[in-house]
Parts: structure tokens; C-alpha cells; sequence
């Protein structure tokens, strides 16, 4: 309907309540696409609750009680691993089918998928949706002001990065799957249950969850290299990020011409795989419940194994309440750390570490900016990493308080667990599998604060950023 001229006054058609939801999404996704991104996982927590809470997603067909099947939600959509009941077992075909795509769904990003849909609708990506697959792959744009030069993805590169992120995904799980069939089909599961395990097992890997669909776990699989292999090599694509996926697709002959993100993201993440297997190898080679009763290549392998899947990976071969507790704070740090960014890991992200360690040795040797591989990062990097730490500090640290008073547990376990959870690793002491519904939620809300992101969390609660236009006097504190 046309809107008609009376007089001076234009008389609007009245709008219908969808017209108005559409337009109220649209302007939220335009003016701030971190809001939206927060608005859609909580969408898809409490769709993927209710469907989880059904009594034809459990297999004894009695539902699941409310407390379980949020924390399950929160752990699907933000690929967690984390679970207060047995995955393996609790859930029907269709509980199952929801959780295979529901992690699919999270690993990928919702701003990410979204554009994906968008642009195979379309076959174009407009500035809106270019906007907010940007803010969804580097996490700069989604403050107000310039952008630094040297970000993981340009504004023009995005459609070519979504198409990759697209194949990517789809890619790596297919060759996973592949390498995984008959690997299941040597240690004797049939044709069906093969099939079905391998792509499950795949796309757990590649989105970093570590969720099991077999009740035995990984046990069969202990002394299974090809199978592990699979698994790390899945578990490692997903943790690199998909800018870097992007990089290495288009300039993997050339490696002069990747950029600062690229090379720190490569290097920074080969170094924390060889000191995590360097510790585990030290710490637990004469521990007789972990790797003492191995020989010197099973124990290298399964060390190496262990530092790629505290990186978010979720998988692991030992029981976690083996390791000794020195062997546990490392696991911690490398938790929190995580994977690269924009990528289906977790943890404060391994540039956000290398910034850090930049930022000291440039005061160490007395220069006023950082440099990494013949480039300057400027110094607003430093204080979004900074944030970045600090805030994820604080989650962990609230909730590991919360638990602690709940659980009435030790330091040690309540702190692995929760750093588990916001770095939505999924690594386990079993503290989550006997938590009262208060502490469900406690470590719901730790891994909803993971995946959503500290940075996205951090602009989404400012209201907006103002510029300041005066400067007052300058004074320095104490520091150290």
C-alpha cells in the first residue's frame, strides 16, 4: 500500500508486527553487529534447548530436565565439549542429528553462515553483509573508527573469504570422514555405525568439541596413529582460523606475502604445540596412570596428541584426573590461551599472547612501538589485547569463586574445569558430569562468555564510542 498525501501530512500505511521485527533486526545487525551476534547464539541456545528438552531427542524417551539440556545447548552452539550427561548414550537419532548440527552451525560462526546463505541467495554480498562477515573474521571492525592497515581480511576480500570458509569446512571434515571409515570399519563396527561415527568424529574435530558418539570413547583408538592422526590434523584446521585458511589457499607458494596476522598466528601456534609436548613429555613420562608405562615413541605421540587438544580440541586418550597437578596448571595456561582467531577454538587466541610478548620486548629494549616480521603494530593492539586478557581473566575468575563455593572442591579441579569451559575446550576433570543445577549454570554462563567472545562481549555492553576531543594533563603512576 502506497502512503497518501492529506494536506501537509503524509498518512503511513500501519506496518505489520513482522515488517516491524524485520526492520528492528535489521537495524540492530546494521548499527551493531556484535549485539546481533549475541542476539542470534541466544536464539539458538534456547531453539536448541527446547528441542533437546523433547522427549524424542533422549533415547529413553522421558525428556531431559532443563538444567541438562541448556548446558548442552550452550555446549553445541558454542562448541564446547563440556557435558553433564553421556553423549554417547543419553541421546536418541534425533537428539544426535540436532547436536551434529548445531556444532556445525556454532564452529562456523552464526555472522559467518549467515553471509554464506546470503551470498548463495544473492550471489552477491551487500556492504551490510560484507560488514558483518568482516566483524565476525577480525575482531577490530567491530569497534568504532579506522581499521589498522594490517588486518587478517580487507573489506573487498570478504565474499572470497566466506566461499572459503564454506569449503574449508565442508573439505576438511569430507577428508576427515574419509580417513576416519575404515579405521571404524577395522576395529569392527558395521558399515552404518562406521559411516555415521566417522563424519560425527570429524565434524567434532574440525569445530573443536571433542564430543564421542561411541560409549568406549577414544579407548579403542589409544595405539590408532591414522585415527588420531585424523583427529589432530581436523582439530589443528579448525583452530588455525579461517583467515589464515584463506591466506594459505590463495599464497601457500608465496609465504613473503602473508600478512602480520598470518605469520604470527603460524608461528606463535607452532610454538605452543612443541612447549606443550615438551611438558607433558617431562612432567608425565614417570607417571604410571598416563604415559609411564609407555615406550619413548607411544609417549612423544601421545604428548603431542595432548598439546593439540588442550589448544580447544576436546578429545583426549587419558582420564584428565591422572595428570599430576603440575601437568594440570600447564593444560590450564594452554587452555586459555587457545586457538587462532575467528576460528572454531577458543581462549583468548594465540595473536592476542603474541601481541603481549611484543609489547615486552619492545619496553625491554627500550623502543616505543612493536614490530613483528618487518612490520609496526600499532599500539591500539596492544590495549584490545590487554582487554582481551583482563576480561577473560575476570570470567574465570568469578566463575572458578562461584564454583568453588558451590562444589566445595579443590582449586585445581573447579579452576580446569572452568577455564575449560570459557576457552569451550571440553576437556574434563569430571567435576561437570556430578554439578548441583546451581553450578549447571554457572559454567553454562563460562562458556556462553567464551564463544561469544570478550572483545564482541566488551563493545556490545558500551552503549557507544565517543570521541573525545580535549586531552588532560598527563601524569604517570607507579607501575611494577
Amino acid at each position: 500500500m502506497q502512503p497518501t498525501l492529506t494536506g501537509r501530512r503524509i498518512i503511513q500505511p500501519p506496518r505489520s508486527l513482522l515488517v516491524r521485527v524485520r526492520e528492528s533486526v535489521d537495524f540492530l545487525a546494521r548499527h551493531s553487529p556484535a549485539r546481533f551476534a549475541i542476539l542470534v547464539f541466544t536464539a539458538l541456545i534456547l531453539v536448541w534447548t527446547l528441542l533437546l528438552s523433547l522427549p524424542i531427542s533422549s533415547h529413553a524417551r522421558s525428556g531431559t530436565p532443563l538444567a541438562d539440556a541448556l548446558f548442552t545447548a550452550v555446549s553445541v552452539i558454542c562448541v564446547t565439549g563440556l557435558s553433564t550427561v553421556d553423549m554417547a548414550t543419553h541421546w536418541s537419532g534425533f537428539g544426535n542429528a540436532l547436536i551434529f548440527i548445531g556444532v556445525n552451525i556454532g564452529g562456523v560462526g552464526v555472522l559467518t553462515l549467515a553471509s554464506i546463505l546470503g551470498l548463495v541467495v544473492s550471489r552477491r554480498l551487500s556492504l551490510r553483509a560484507r560488514l558483518m562477515a568482516a566483524s565476525d573474521s577480525n575482531a577490530s571492525r567491530i569497534q568504532a573508527g579506522p581499521v589498522n592497515e594490517g588486518q587478517a581480511v580487507r573489506l573487498g576480500e570478504v565474499g572470497n573469504l566466506l566461499a572459503t570458509v564454506a569449503f574449508s569446512a565442508l573439505a576438511i571434515e569430507l577428508i576427515a570422514a574419509v580417513v576416519l571409515l575404515p579405521r571404524m570399519l577395522a576395529h569392527g563396527y558395521d558399515l552404518g555405525h562406521a559411516v555415521w561415527y566417522s563424519f560425527y568424529y570429524a565434524a567434532m574435530a574440525f569445530t573443536n568439541t571433542g564430543f564421542t558418539p561411541n560409549a568406549a570413547g577414544l579407548t579403542p583408538f589409544v595405539h590408532d596413529y591414522l585415527f588420531l592422526g585424523a583427529l589432530m590434523f581436523a582439530v589443528i584446521a579448525g583452530a588455525i582460523g579461517f583467515p589464515v585458511i584463506f591466506a594459505l589457499v590463495r599464497l601457500w607458494r608465496q609465504p613473503r606475502r602473508w600478512s602480520v596476522h598470518v605469520k604470527l598466528t603460524l608461528f606463535t601456534f607452532a610454538v605452543l604445540l612443541v612447549a606443550g609436548t615438551i611438558m607433558y613429555i617431562w612432567l608425565e613420562f614417570d607417571n604410571p596412570r598416563t604415559f609411564g608405562d609407555q615406550n619413548a615413541f607411544d609417549t612423544v605421540f601421545q604428548s603431542f596428541f595432548m598439546s593439540v587438544m588442550t589448544r580447544s580440541g576436546g578429545f583426549s586418550t587419558i582420564d584428565i584426573s591422572d595428570l599430576h597437578s603440575s601437568s594440570l596448571l600447564v593444560t590450564d595456561m594452554l587452555m586459555f590461551i587457545g586457538g587462532g582467531s575467528a576460528s572454531t577454538a577458543g581462549g583468548i587466541k594465540v595473536t592476542t599472547l603474541a601481541v603481549l610478548f611484543l609489547a615486552a620486548f619492545a619496553e625491554a629494549r627500550g623502543r616505543t612501538s612493536m614490530e613483528a616480521f618487518g612490520r609496526r603494530i600499532p599500539r591500539d593492539i596492544l590495549r584490545l589485547a590487554v582487554s582481551v586478557v583482563l576480561w577473560g581473566a575476570t570470567t574465570v575468575a568469578v566463575s572458578s569463586i562461584l564454583l568453588l563455593h558451590i562444589t566445595k572442591q579443590s582449586l585445581d579441579i573447579v579452576l580446569f574445569d572452568v577455564i575449560s569451559a570459557f576457552a569451550t575446550c571440553g576437556l574434563s576433570t569430571g567435576l561437570t558430569q556430578d554439578l548441583p543445577d546451581s553450578g549447571v549454570y554457572v559454567l553454562a554462563a563460562t562458556m556462553f562468555m567464551g564463544r561469544v567472545g570478550t572483545v564482541t562481549l566488551a563493545a556490545a555492553l558500551a552503549a557507544s564510542t565517543s570521541r573525545q576531543l580535549f586531552r588532560r594533563p598527563e601524569e604517570r603512576p607507579i607501575v611494577g
